[in-house]
């Protein structure tokens, strides 16, 4: 569903040289399964994400989503992709209904099958209580919840979270990890970015864990467990970051 094969990005500093921040990196991900990419903040996460989405181009290497090239074929990988952020942003003046119709109308789903499928997520969501709401007068729960809705209303195969649950209270979080693992139900690949490791080890079939770029270790978390000799996710991704020496900067005048 999503190959991910020695994707590198990096940029060039006038000050700082050349940065990278993508490192050959390779991941896949499959159809019905949650996929973790573990790493603190400035690890890469979103850097892949955006490529993945087709918001940035890799410098090199390549990626798939569903058998189309982000590069070569990034208007129909926008097609298969759902995309959900802890920044991600609603229209104060539109309501939750209004948010979710006018991204269903930008995919060119018609009438009476976008109405259907806009019920069905209100209530598998339980939207319904606010779908009148504007998005002004919304809590932050509610907020994601759209976020959610509008990401899938087109049905995509794959579905990106960066950090989507960053910033909200324990409750809200659940709700959110709840209908994630949903999603994972009803088939969908999923690609979760997260820094919380209690959240990965609820949620991912599988997970990397990123770190300057580079994927130091992936597997299931019982393979990492076996691997590392450590029960905790947690411990064994402190550990693993723990150990990497510093990244060096090269000097802009030499790239």
């Amino acid at each position: 569903m999503i190959h991910v094969r020695d994707l590198t990005k990096y940029y060039t500093d006038l000050e700082r040289g050349r940065i990278v921040a993508l490192d050959g990196v390779s991941f896949h991900a499959m159809e019905g399964q949650i996929f973790g990419l573990l790493g603190p903040n400035g690890a890469g996460k979103t850097t892949a994400l955006r490529i993945l989405s087709t918001v940035l181009q890799p410098t090199s290497g390549t990626a798939t989503v569903n058998g189309y090239d982000v590069v070569t074929q990034a208007e129909q990988v926008r097609h298969q992709i759902g995309f959900v952020s802890a920044n991600t942003a609603v229209y104060d003046r539109m309501t939750a209904w209004e948010m979710v119709e006018y991204f269903g109308r930008l995919f060119g789903i018609g009438d009476e099958e976008l109405r259907a499928r806009m019920e069905s997520i209100f209530d598998r969501f339980q939207m319904n209580e606010f779908r009148d709401r504007l998005g002004a007068k919304m809590s932050t729960g509610m907020k994601q919840k759209v976020s959610i809705a509008r990401a899938i209303v087109h049905d995509p195969p794959v579905v990106i979270l960066d950090e989507a649950t960053v910033g909200l209270d324990v409750l809200v979080a659940r709700t959110m990890i709840d209908a994630v693992a949903e999603l994972r139900d009803h088939g969908k690949s999923i690609i979760y970015s997260t820094h919380i490791m209690r959240e990965a080890e609820k949620l991912c079939d599988r997970v990397a864990i990123i770190h300057h770029g580079r994927v130091f270790a992936h597997g299931t978390v019982d393979e990492l467990r076996d691997k590392y000799h450590q029960h905790d996710l947690e411990d064994i991704f402190f550990d693993l970051i723990s150990s990497q020496p510093p990244v060096e900067i090269q000097d802009a005048s030499a790239v």
